[in-house]
């Protein structure tokens, strides 16, 4: 199997390790949320402008609501915490709420804007850094996320996760034997961190290494703290290899029939295609 159709490997692991643990994507096969049908209106009379209150009149969510609204769906996590920061425009933690939420709509360009709208209200806040690096990293621009990652370490030198960041987005702009020394940072600081664990494979898988790849992964998803989407991955693996019937094993204790045979069928077209067309790199599957 050539390396090109492992090409989309490094933003999986992104989506796997870096992130995030609000509500994993099913990726590459999941479907997008369809927007909800609008309610028709009441028939209730109009209210005049002295009813609706100004935006200065407005006062932020309480505590308990934004707790709730952490629960909801991406696109309603996104209306909600841009509601937050038009009434409070210096809200470090509405926009950071907000950046995540754009970046699981994969509306990644906004999210980047989010999270450097929060860096400008608060430079020294390391949250800030890490969710602007993971917005770019998302956006497939991640040569601007390497001195926001290295700045996030040196503020906190002990956090795995800032350095297997950094892996991720040095391997995207194919500086891959900085990124492997990354990684290797990240798991003495974390030893078989399956996250870790999963952005080497996946970069070994987008460099041909798909034996060693697929080993590196089966490590991954054995250890506690392992994901779906990591075993999605592992899944996606084994079948782009063609063996599609030990992808589809895994693929049925992980997502519902339809997904099951949607993903069946894009791994069949893929693996059976030639690689010069049939392999998707990963700006394809950025879309898919």
């Amino acid at each position: 199997m050539s390396p090109k159709t492992f090409a989309f490997a490094t933003v999986a692991a992104l989506s796997v390790a870096s992130a995030v643990p609000a509500q994993a994507q099913i990726w590459p096969f999941g479907r997008d949320r369809e927007a909800a049908p609008a309610e028709t209106p009441a028939a209730t009379p109009p209210q005049t402008p002295a009813e609706v209150p100004a935006v200065s009149e407005r006062r932020v969510a309480s505590a308990a609501d934004r707790a709730r609204a952490a629960r909801l769906d991406p696109l309603s996590r996104a209306v909600f915490w841009a509601a937050e920061v038009s009434i409070a425009p210096h809200d470090v933690e509405a926009y950071l709420n907000l950046s995540q939420a754009q970046r699981e709509l994969r509306r990644f360009a906004e999210a980047a804007d989010s999270a450097q709208q929060a860096q400008l209200i608060a430079p020294e806040d390391r949250r800030t850094l890490m969710q602007f690096a993971r917005a770019k990293i998302a956006e497939g621009q991640a040569f601007y996320a390497i001195a926001p990652l290295e700045q996030a370490r040196a503020m906190q030198p002990q956090d795995w996760e800032a350095v297997s960041l950094l892996g991720v987005a040095l391997d995207q702009i194919s500086r891959r034997d900085e990124a492997h020394q990354a990684w290797q940072e990240a798991l003495a600081l974390s030893p078989d961190n399956p996250s870790v664990l999963t952005n080497m494979a996946l970069s070994m898988a987008a460099g041909g290494q798909t034996a060693e790849a697929e080993a590196l992964l089966r490590r991954a998803v054995a250890l506690p703290g392992a994901t779906t989407q990591m075993r999605l991955n592992l899944a996606l693996m084994i079948g782009l290899q063609g063996r599609t019937a030990e992808a589809e094993q895994i693929l049925r204790r992980e997502l519902p029939p339809e997904l099951v045979e949607q993903n069946l069928t894009w791994l069949r077209q893929t693996s059976s295609s030639p690689p010069s067309t049939g392999g998707r790199t990963w700006d394809a599957l950025r879309g898919s």
